[in-house]
C-alpha cells in the first residue's frame, strides 16, 4: 500500500487554510496504481457474501464499478439530489457546513441482498452511514463498506461501528 499512497497528492490549503485535500487523481492516472486500487478491493471482498456493488457520487463512481466488475457484480449508482430518473429513496444528512442530499432508486436492491459499498475517502463517516441507511431503508444488508484511503483523525470509522469497514491506505 505504500506504493499507492506514494501516488496520491497533497494540496495543503484545500478547499479552505488548514485543510490538508488527499487528491487521488494522481492515483488513478496511474495504470498501475488504479489497478492497485482495483484488484486490492476486489481480492479483499472476493470471499465475502455480496451480491451488488454500490458506489456514491462522485469519485465512487469511478472506483465502484471497476471493483463491480472485477468481482461479476453489478453496480447501483447513489447520486446527488434530483439526479436519477426513475422512484428514487432519498436521505438528507449533515455535513460540515449544512446538510446534503442523496438518492437511489427504489428499485435498485432487492430486500435481503448484501451490498458492498465503495467511495473513496472515509472522513468523518457521514456519507458512507447515509449510503448505508439508504442501502437498509430498501431492505438491503450492508455487506461492507471499502475505501481507498481513510482519515483516520477525522474518526469516520465511529459512525460506522458495528459494520465491516475496510480502507486501502491511512492517514
Amino acid at each position: 500500500m505504500d506504493q499507492l499512497k506514494a501516488l496520491i497528492r497533497e494540496v495543503p490549503d484545500f478547499p479552505k487554510p488548514g485543510i490538508n485535500f488527499y487528491d487521488i487523481t494522481t492515483l488513478l492516472k496511474d495504470p498501475a496504481g488504479l489497478k492497485g486500487v482495483i484488484h486490492s478491493l476486489a481480492q479483499f471482498y472476493r470471499s465475502k457474501p455480496i451480491d451488488v456493488v454500490l458506489g456514491v457520487e462522485a469519485r465512487g463512481f469511478i472506483i465502484a464499478p471497476a471493483v463491480a466488475y472485477a468481482l461479476g457484480y453489478g453496480f447501483i449508482p447513489v447520486r446527488k439530489e434530483k439526479k436519477l430518473p426513475a422512484e428514487r429513496e432519498r436521505i438528507e444528512y449533515a455535513l460540515e457546513y449544512g446538510t446534503d442530499v442523496l438518492e437511489i432508486h427504489k428499485d435498485s436492491i432487492s430486500p435481503g441482498q448484501n451490498v458492498l459499498i465503495i467511495d473513496d475517502v472515509l472522513a468523518t463517516g457521514g456519507t458512507a452511514a447515509a449510503v448505508a441507511s439508504l442501502v437498509e431503508t430498501l431492505h438491503g444488508r450492508v455487506a461492507g463498506l471499502g475505501f481507498i484511503l481513510e482519515l483516520d483523525f477525522l474518526k469516520g470509522r465511529e459512525k460506522l461501528r458495528g459494520r465491516d469497514v475496510h480502507s486501502l491506505i491511512h492517514y
